[in-house]
């Protein structure tokens, strides 16, 4: 008697140990496809991260079936896994005909093939296969519930996946929306306001023309020619940043002299310059640089135009140019009174204006077509702000030496 008791109590034991083993290897099968699924981005690495991790765990052939243009396809399979159209066959039944309210449900083909749906909330988002190389394990309590736990984590990783999708999309409609609105704002304003103001000057001089003095039309012509040039520069303006967004931008590089470039760009604003005066630095050793000089003259008209509207008046501006490290180095500096530090890096988005000087008009947009032509370049624009007052905006151009 005393043996069998004996007998029973490491029986017990062992089934008990062995118990114990079988749950630690489930967990810790678990917990490594959690911490893979974890670190998965997107469904192609979710799917990897399971056939592989599931197959590793059961010895076992697995594959992914996910919907695709109203139909189950085979996504994704470990290296050793053979499905064919039998299998596609048997794949498509248990998506098609299990009901998200069913719970977990693992519907065997009549082979050594599981078929699990991956399941959320109402919704079935694709099928879990496994072939079992023993088939009395399709049959072990203990092996089923392992599947369907590993079933029930790979369908909320594909749930999560899911919804960082739809969350991006979400985002990436709201940033559309709310540029379309600052571009509906900045178009019916910048638009409007020269068109009124040509059709005011032409108003006046179809009816009262003839009783005008005759610097009285001139200054109506003078602001008309004005007002349209304006609309002409911003019309331009966003049909260059339509370019650059569209990668459109073809380059006509050259030799160019940087001394060339800043006459190109001050001659179109010799009008509104005034009484400004513009102090040009350039080095003596200036090299030519490979440059398309009909962008890279509309660069710094911009910029140029960006200090004229953000600095006082008679104050002067100034042009740098430098070669350093095999680059050229080109800085436009203002009077004005700079931007704030946490706006620096923002002033080259579309659409964005620095809140001061009070009135400054303009769309937003030529600060951030200077960026694009220059990166189109292969360079870099940055501003900063100079001590005492003022802005700095520097642009560096790759420099060839071979030219």
């Amino acid at each position: 008697m005393v043996g069998v008791v004996i007998s029973s109590l490491v029986a017990t034991a062992n089934e008990r140990a062995d118990a114990v083993r079988q749950r630690e290897m489930q967990t810790s099968a678990l917990y490594r496809l959690s911490r893979s699924l974890a670190a998965a981005v997107d469904v192609d690495s979710i799917v990897e991260a399971v056939v592989n991790n599931v197959g590793e765990s059961l010895k076992a052939e697995v594959a992914v079936f996910l919907p695709h243009e109203n139909r189950l396809k085979l996504h994704g399979v470990n290296h050793d896994g053979r499905w064919g159209e039998k299998e596609q066959t048997a794949a498509e039944s248990a998506f098609y005909n299990t009901r998200a309210e069913d719970g977990e449900v693992i519907l065997p083909d009549g082979s050594n093939h599981l078929y699990l749906p991956l399941q959320t909330k109402g919704e079935i988002l694709g099928i879990l296969g496994i072939k079992l190389n023993v088939e009395e394990e399709h049959q072990n309590q203990q092996v089923r519930r392992l599947v369907a736990a590993f079933a029930a984590q790979t369908a909320m990783a594909l749930e999560r996946a899911h919804l960082a999708r739809q969350a991006e999309h979400a985002q990436i409609l709201q940033a559309r929306e709310k540029l379309e609105r600052a571009l509906l704002n900045s178009v019916s304003h910048d638009l409007r306001t020269p068109l009124v103001s040509i059709t005011g000057a032409l108003s006046t001089l179809r009816n009262e023309g003839y009783g005008l003095q005759e610097k009285g039309r001139l200054e109506l012509v003078d602001a008309a020619w004005e007002e349209a040039e304006r609309l002409n520069r911003f019309v331009g303006n966003l049909l260059d940043m339509t370019r650059v967004e569209a990668g459109e931008l073809k380059l006509k590089k050259e030799p160019c002299d940087i001394q060339d470039l800043v006459g190109c760009a001050l001659a179109p604003l010799e009008s509104r310059l005034h009484d400004r005066k513009v102090l040009i630095d350039l080095s003596d050793d200036l090299p030519l640089v490979q440059m398309d000089m009909v962008f890279m003259t509309q660069v710094l008209v911009n910029l140029l135009e960006n200090g004229l509207k953000y600095s006082p008046p008679r104050t002067p501006l100034a042009i740098r140019a430098k070669a350093e490290d095999d680059l050229i180095i080109l800085a436009v500096e203002d009077r004005g009174p700079g931007v704030p530090e946490k706006e620096l890096a923002k002033i080259f988005d579309k659409f964005y204006r620095v809140p001061v000087p009070e009135g400054a008009g303009g769309t937003g947009l030529g600060l951030s077509i200077c960026k694009g032509l220059v990166e189109a370049h292969g360079g870099t624009i940055r501003a900063e702000n100079i001590e005492g007052g003022g802005l700095r905006v520097l642009v560096t151009i790759p420099l060839n030496k071979e030219t």
